[in-house]
């Protein structure tokens, strides 16, 4: 590793006994300035896929007037810091020969249905998410991340005839291959740093009880590229390895829960003891990825559809997907928009990281294209028509915010599919079921 004063290459790594630590965007890596002022880092194309189940309460999600001027609903309240940077889209559909959740999840970004079998035959379109890690992942060491918080090994027969399997994920390389997601927090960390060492549990054991980090290894190079560093820099590098030894603590934490007695229907070795610890440990681990530039494409589920999944820390003791099929019970309904506005408060979360990592000469969120949404509006009827959408970020000047645009309930979610992807620098002509992308006022 050659490193000067005057510029160091984006693509430099440090590299250890079974470590390999990407850098975060330094301003030592930026060419010289271009006659409009802008460097190439300030036209780094990111997407981001947040994925929640089981429909929304639309009633509380949906503003009631369009424009600019719309009021915040209850369920979107916890993202009022953000409402600069986020636009509301209602009317998009994904209307297919069922309505399910199975269904719901894999259009969600193929905008397709998929075929309808109970076996392993399993058939739908390539996901958004990886036509552009095709196009993206050129550029980084992953091409995509495919994160959750709920295992995907669900099988048998769900409902009108589906497989379980189609709602483990939502990402699909080919027609054919539904790609799984990981959930362990630790097998992300050690892809992310290129640990080569057993990931059994009795290595990992024995790790923990040597409390020693994946940064050990690179200590000595990590002293050397500091003195080479102007002081911004030093900054920059500093608070990175600080996030990257937070997350390796917070990990270990979870993992030493093995020697406690566990309760009954405890998580897995490795996962937090309370969702919202896996949640944020998992934004997190996203936010790292970016920072390093390890990957430019992650797709990240809150929960699978049909999830059972219960929240008493939020006074919801009752199962997810039961409580979805509320039969308008005001009742089940409060308890169910109590769960979908504690989605968005985990989303501000990770929209704060986001917007305090800087990347540029702006931050990760004013570089990236996020998209939250779920494959289901009302829960209770499987309805996969006006989806629940948002898009968030600046896609590096591409993007627009603040303000809730009503499309025509025949509109295909594959529209605005079409446009998110010309967001990031991946323009196609079609894509599932699109009529063509939607009109300019998602941009600037």
């Amino acid at each position: 590793m050659i490193i000067t004063r005057k510029a160091i290459s984006r693509r430099t790594v440090l590299r250890g006994l079974g470590t390999t630590l990407a850098l975060p965007l330094l301003d030592s890596m930026a060419p010289a300035l271009t006659a409009a002022g802008k460097t190439a880092a300030g036209t780094t194309h990111r997407l981001g896929i947040v994925y929640v189940p089981n429909g929304i309460v639309m009633e509380q999600w949906t503003p009631a007037t369009e424009g600019a001027g719309f009021e915040l609903t209850p369920t979107l309240k916890p993202l009022e810091r953000f409402r600069e940077r986020m636009t509301v889209v209602t009317g998009l559909s994904n209307r297919g020969p069922d309505f399910a959740h199975e269904t719901g999840s894999t259009s969600f970004l193929t905008g397709v249905s998929p075929k309808r079998t109970q076996g392993a035959d399993l058939q739908a379109s390539v996901s958004m998410d990886q036509q552009v890690a095709k196009a993206l992942g050129q550029h980084t060491q992953l091409a995509s991340l495919e994160l959750a918080l709920e295992s995907g090994d669900e099988v048998g027969t769900c409902g009108a005839g589906y497989t379980c399997a189609y709602t483990n994920t939502i990402s699909w390389r080919s027609a054919t291959t539904p790609l799984p997601m990981e959930i362990n927090p630790r097998a992300v960390f050690e892809r992310l740093l290129g640990d080569v060492r057993s990931t059994d549990p009795a290595a990992r054991l024995a790790r923990i009880e040597q409390d020693r980090s994946l940064l050990d290894a690179v200590t000595d190079k990590i002293a050397r590229l500091r003195r080479d560093l102007g002081a911004r820099d030093r900054n920059k590098l500093g608070e990175y390895l600080d996030a990257v030894r937070d997350i390796e603590r917070r990990i270990q934490m979870a993992e030493a829960q093995v020697d406690q007695p566990l309760p009954e229907m405890a998580p897995p070795v490795g996962i937090p003891a309370t969702f919202d610890e896996h949640a944020k440990l998992m934004f997190d681990l996203q936010v790292l990825a970016y920072q390093a530039d390890l990957t430019r494409v992650i797709t990240f589920m809150v929960s699978r559809e049909f999830s059972s999944r219960t929240y008493p820390e939020i006074g919801v003791p009752e199962a997810h997907h039961p409580t979805s099929h509320h039969r308008n019970d005001p009742e089940k309904i409060a308890k169910l928009a109590r769960v979908n506005a504690y989605h968005t408060t985990l989303l501000a979360y990770y929209l704060d990281r986001l917007q305090a990592t800087s990347d540029g000469e702006g931050s990760l969120l004013d570089q990236m294209t996020l998209l939250y949404g779920c494959g289901l509006s009302d829960g209770q009827r499987h309805s996969s028509d006006n989806l629940p959408v948002l898009v968030v970020g600046g896609a590096g000047g591409r993007l627009g915010g603040g303000r809730h645009l009503r499309y025509p309930g025949t509109t295909p979610m594959s529209n605005l599919h079409l446009t998110l992807m010309d967001s990031v620098g991946v323009p196609v002509d079609n894509f599932g079921n699109s009529t063509g992308p939607l009109d300019a006022a998602l941009s600037l």
